[in-house]
């Protein structure tokens, strides 16, 4: 947990591997997962590196695995997964999974052509029997149709009159899709001028596309014509409509003989079509066995060389060379792996350099899967500078609070803190369920944020006596209104008066808010100030805690000018403003009574927070006490004297921040200047053993350093003002969301409630279904991701720097007090992070 608080310290090594061990070494370091590797040739092309062939070899091995997965998913085989973490086999056993994996593509392949061959025979028989058995209906009728003189009424119709004696026709018959039927007799019509007679009947059961493996509707025809010019002219026709002709004899006995073939040659194909799909069927089951493991294996290969493409090749001592970064504290560990991969390969052992560079390290941060998503918040809007303070441990419980204090409903709450108590129950085969559904995936991923989330929701809920827009009257109320019963039938609503000794009596409700507050007419005007003044003192408590973190950076860094020149005037242009402010809120709480309240502590000698604090900032003068008033101007004897002294202290740290730390760093640069100069230009050693030297190129221009100055101060004090009224969402969303819950409740459920009779109980099933759903979408999800953003912009920083001008961009009201996040993300060469994209990967693809 140390490193969630700051970023692990880092080492850039050198390593230096013999070319026999290189592969067994890397592949224990990605087990290992502990080591991030630079590129040391980042001029090289991919195709000119030194294991490029290695890449390509893996590349045709994955590509036939996801081959066979194909046809495996396709047949609806499950792909059995063992949950076994196979390690990287040994560059010689590649040989072995190759010839495996071609002999299974082969086989495969051959097995589909062959099944695709009978299929498309298949077909081709089943149309032609289809043929027989339609056209003998075709020739019945033509026979049927015969006139006493001998010749039938078709050949009448496509023969001139003047043609004498019985004419014999010519058909074509054969399938064709059907819906290709009306243009393609339209197409006949044309093309033949209406001398052609075609009949065709639909063929009721669908057949299968040997190509694509879809049911088609096909239908049967027979086309009739006169002479070898119309015959070439209806084939050319039919082969532009793709139809598929086939011979049909126009002798009913050669038909029945060729029928009865076809079926024998039919039963025939159904059985070595079955035995074929029985021989796939076991191919690709065995199949399904292995080929998790074999991916992961491919994989682990293909990842192993991608990384020694990285090295540099070290021709005298026949070896590689790689840098890397390394945590400090697991260098022990990072050598005992290059120990078992050399004993492994049974080559020398590898050498382990630790460098020293100027280069800024990586960040690391050791998380777990509880605080993995609360560092995934900081990480999405910019990683920790190297060794800063990392705001992720405070996150875990600022960012469900503040959430909470807008969210305030107990039972929102439960319903919150239920579905996140159910993934954390659930996470192991939840997990195991791979999908790219990114909304699931992001609930999944902050599972535990939820959860505590709905928890503090619930708590802030029992201080604010709120449950689906109803209070709870657990310890009974303080509040009784006696009256009588002609004051109750001419005045409907009561307002609750403090003051009033008939209405308030007895101690405050022991935990949380009075439920009468929940049914009183200026509940409103009460919660509007109560959650104002909560969100104003959470804000700057929030906001003083960040400044406060500030400190233990610069004494980290040891940067003393920004303790003296920022920290020390930040926190005093925040004290004398802001927590003043705090300080009269509370002040006014306790002083100002209500029952039993006389003189200057009326509630009506209260005067406002806000009056009095606008006064302050503009000096506005003294004030007399007004003549034969009990109340006083001031809330305190030497209000205005102290409010003076606060305010001129507040405008004195604006040029201290302004001005206090570029006059002392230039002073700093022209001593160091002289020293130089005094030494003949060579460098002077300070105190504490730095050496100082002042080249031209390297000293800072001080026009920069007041301009960046400039631009914090000024964010700083006019970012004061804005955060502080910022924290106001806190105050909005929480009246909206209990104003958006109370309307829900009247405006749906009250109409089940109010129903009576047998009738009243089915209307409020349904009712109660309504506003459970309208509860559930409205107030639970969108006013949940409402609040959730707000918090978050509540937390965020972003800020852009530009090496050269140096101009600092939009900075949010917690972070921006302490947090840079100018670094970048320490991603070591891990094959469990390798294997998770990789799968994501196919995921993905399988849904498409």
């Amino acid at each position: 947990m140390g490193s969630l608080f700051r970023s692990e310290e880092m080492a850039l090594c050198q390593l230096f591997l013999q070319s026999e061990s290189a592969y067994t070494c890397v592949s224990e370091l990605g087990e290992l997962g502990l080591v991030q590797f630079r590129d040391l040739n980042p001029d090289v092309n991919a195709f000119q590196r030194k294991f490029v062939n290695e890449v390509r070899r893996c590349d045709e091995m994955e590509r036939k695995l996801r081959y066979l997965e194909r046809e495996i998913r396709k047949d609806g085989i499950p792909v059995q997964d063992t949950g076994e973490n196979p390690e990287a086999p040994m560059p010689r056993e590649m040989i072995d999974l190759e010839a495996t994996f071609e002999k299974l593509e082969n086989e495969l392949k051959e097995v589909n052509s062959n099944a695709e061959a009978l299929k498309r025979n298949y077909l081709e028989l089943t149309e032609l029997r289809h043929i027989l058995k339609k056209t003998q209906g075709f020739f019945d009728e033509r026979e049927g149709s015969m006139e006493p003189g001998g010749q039938t009424s078709l050949t009448q119709n496509l023969l001139p009159e003047d043609t004498k004696g019985p004419i014999q026709l010519g058909f074509v018959a054969g399938v064709i899709l059907r819906e290709r039927i009306p243009a393609f007799e339209r197409m006949l019509w044309r093309a033949c001028r209406g001398n052609v007679f075609l009949r065709q009947s639909e063929i009721e059961d669908p057949l299968e596309d040997p190509a694509t493996g879809e049911q088609v509707l096909k239908s049967v025809f027979i086309i009739f014509f006169q002479g070898d010019q119309l015959k070439m002219r209806v084939k050319k026709i039919c082969e532009g409509f793709r139809a598929t002709m086939y011979p049909c004899p126009e002798a009913p006995a050669d038909r029945r003989e060729m029928a009865m073939g076809v079926k024998t040659r039919l039963d025939d194909l159904n059985t070595v079509l079955s035995q074929t799909q029985d021989h796939r069927h076991r191919v690709l089951v065995s199949a399904s066995r292995n080929i998790r493991i074999w991916m992961m294996k491919v994989w682990k290969i293909k990842a192993i060389y991608h990384t020694l493409n990285m090295f540099n090749l070290d021709v005298i001592q026949n070896g590689l060379i790689a840098e890397c970064w390394i945590p400090v504290a697991d260098l022990e560990t990072v050598q005992l792996a290059l120990r078992r991969g050399t004993e492994k390969s049974g080559s020398l052992p590898a050498i382990l350099n630790r460098l020293t560079t100027i280069e800024a390290p990586p960040t690391f941060h050791r998380t777990n899967k509880f605080t993995k998503a609360f560092q995934n918040l900081i990480d999405a809007y910019g990683v920790a500078t190297y060794r800063e303070i990392n705001p992720a441990p405070y996150t875990i419980i600022t960012f469900p609070f503040l959430f909470a204090i807008m969210f305030g409903d107990f039972g929102h709450g439960v319903v919150m803190a239920l579905f996140g108590a159910w993934m954390v129950w659930k996470e192991k085969p939840l997990s195991a369920k791979k999908t790219d559904n990114e909304i699931w995936n992001i609930f999944f991923g902050g599972r535990y944020i939820i959860l505590l989330m709905g928890l503090f929701s619930m708590y802030t809920g029992l201080i604010y006596n709120d449950i689906f827009s109803k209070a709870l009257n657990i310890f009974g109320s303080s509040w009784h209104v006696s009256l009588s019963d002609e004051e109750l039938s001419h005045e409907k609503e009561f307002m609750l008066d403090p003051t009033n000794d008939k209405q308030y009596e007895g101690a405050p409700y022991p935990f949380g808010l009075d439920p009468m507050w929940q049914i009183s007419t200026n509940k409103i005007n009460f919660f509007n100030s109560y959650k104002m003044k909560i969100s104003i003192t959470f804000g700057i408590i929030h906001m003083l805690f960040g400044v406060a973190l500030s400190l233990w950076n610069n004494r980290f860094f040891q940067k003393t000018l920004n303790i003296y020149c920022e920290f020390i005037p930040q926190v005093l242009f925040m004290c004398c403003l802001f927590v003043y402010l705090v300080m009269l809120v509370f002040h006014k709480w306790v002083w100002y009574g209500g029952v039993g309240s006389s003189g200057e502590t009326a509630p009506g000698c209260a005067p406002s927070i806000l009056i009095t604090f606008i006064n302050m900032v503009l000096m506005k003068g003294y004030e007399e006490k007004k003549p034969g008033s009990v109340c006083e101007p001031y809330m305190y004897a030497g209000q205005f004297g102290l409010q003076r002294f606060l305010l001129v202290v507040a405008l004195l740290c604006v040029p201290w921040m302004l001005i206090a730390k570029p006059y002392l760093m230039h002073r700093n640069q022209k001593r160091r200047q002289m020293m130089v100069q005094a030494n003949g230009g060579e460098g002077v050693i300070e105190e504490g053993g730095v050496t100082a030297e002042a080249p031209a190129a390297e000293q800072e221009d001080m026009g920069e350093v007041m301009i960046h100055q400039g631009i914090h101060t000024i964010e700083y004090v006019l970012g004061s003002v804005s955060h502080t009224a910022s924290y106001l969402r806190l105050w909005a969303l929480s009246l909206a969301h209990a104003q958006l819950s109370e309307v829900l409740w009247g405006m749906v459920l009250r109409i089940g409630l109010s129903s009576g009779g047998h009738s009243g109980g089915i209307i409020l099933y349904f009712i109660f279904a309504a506003w459970a759903s309208l509860t559930i979408a409205i107030l639970v999800l969108m006013e949940g991701l409402s609040a959730f953003l707000h918090t978050l912009r509540l937390h965020w920083e972003r800020k852009e720097v530009s090496k050269e001008s140096r101009i600092v961009g939009t900075r949010v009201e917690f972070q921006s007090k302490f947090y840079y996040g100018m670094g970048y993300a320490f991603i070591p060469f891990a094959f469990e992070t390798i294997l998770e994209q990789a799968e994501e990967n196919v995921v993905a693809e399988q849904c498409k």
